[in-house]
């Protein structure tokens, strides 16, 4: 069976008609979470905060970072704030990040190995570190992405920007920086 299939299947026996009541898309908190894609954060970082199904807007990325100031994740945002409502956003990088530690070197060869033609990823990022958004400090990356959201021209003074790091390994939340 593919993984395609196992999903399928699994889906449909988690269907159960009438058992998920519709939620509006306006979060019932009026928060944001702009966060890592990290699996270890799936189904544990929301219970560490307190929140379920329909409170807050998640939006995710590798490591949490913002390369592009005009780019999808302000764009998330601002569909947030001005047609669902949000009020506040809470940055959250975590411990342990993957891209903390990326070895572009080692990343453009798998990609080579992969097929993906060296000429073309030199031509279209040629610091391959940066384009992903590598950092060596996650508590200094969520400083640094507050800082892009909060003083960015589409984000209204009034929306609160909080950064925060998450351990993976015991759900603790650790405050970088209050946005009030």
């Amino acid at each position: 069976m593919t993984l395609l299939d196992s999903i399928l299947d699994a889906n449909r026996k988690f269907i159960h008609p009438g058992a998920f009541p519709p939620l509006p898309k306006n979060p019932k908190k009026q928060f944001a979470i702009f966060t890592c894609m990290d699996t270890r954060l799936v189904d544990f970082l929301e219970p560490a905060m307190g929140i379920r199904r329909g409170d807050a807007k998640v939006i995710k990325n590798a490591g949490n970072t913002i390369i592009d100031p005009l780019g999808g994740v302000i764009r998330s945002m601002v569909a947030a704030i001005f047609m669902l409502g949000v009020e506040e956003i809470f940055v959250i990088g975590h411990r342990d990040c993957g891209m903390s530690s990326v070895d572009a070197d080692h990343l453009k060869q798998r990609m080579i190995e992969r097929g993906i033609d060296p000429h073309t990823i030199e031509g279209l990022v040629p610091d391959l570190s940066q384009w992903l958004g590598a950092f060596a400090c996650p508590e200094e990356n969520v400083e640094r992405v507050v800082k892009i959201i909060r003083f960015n021209p589409l984000i209204p003074k009034d929306v609160a920007v909080h950064g925060l790091i998450f351990c993976p390994d015991d759900g603790h939340l650790d405050v970088v920086d209050r946005g009030y």
